[in-house]
């Protein structure tokens, strides 16, 4: 059984930061990404933020530059820090992690309000 918990989401300003963080548990092995994505209302889930494990990254256009992935492998622990937020930044967040034999596990997602 894997788990996968994040937290961090919460109402902000335009302009804010939030940090999210990820961690997984449980009989997970062999860590081969972390990501995040995130689902507007009435729109599919995409992603926002990937990194491997060596520590490549990549981002959706829309959040470059001002969004930051980061990884504890030893924690088995994913962040995302979040500036310069915008209210189409507004979804509910999912912690991705791709592991072992090609297999994937989700959390439950943690939502993020960009709004004044």
């Amino acid at each position: 059984q894997v788990q996968v918990v994040e937290s961090g989401g919460g109402l902000v300003q335009p302009g804010g930061s939030l940090r999210l963080s990820c961690a997984a548990s449980g009989s997970i092995f062999n860590i081969i990404s972390m990501g995040w994505y995130r689902q507007a209302p009435g729109k599919q889930r995409d992603l926002a933020a990937r990194i491997t494990r060596g520590g490549t990254t990549n981002y959706a256009d829309s959040v470059k530059g001002r969004f930051a992935i980061s990884r504890d492998n030893a924690k088995n622990t994913v962040y995302l820090q979040m500036n310069s937020l915008k209210p189409e930044d507004t979804a509910v967040y999912y912690c991705n992690m791709h592991w072992g034999y090609n297999y994937d596990s989700w959390g439950q997602g943690t939502q993020v309000t960009v709004s004044s």
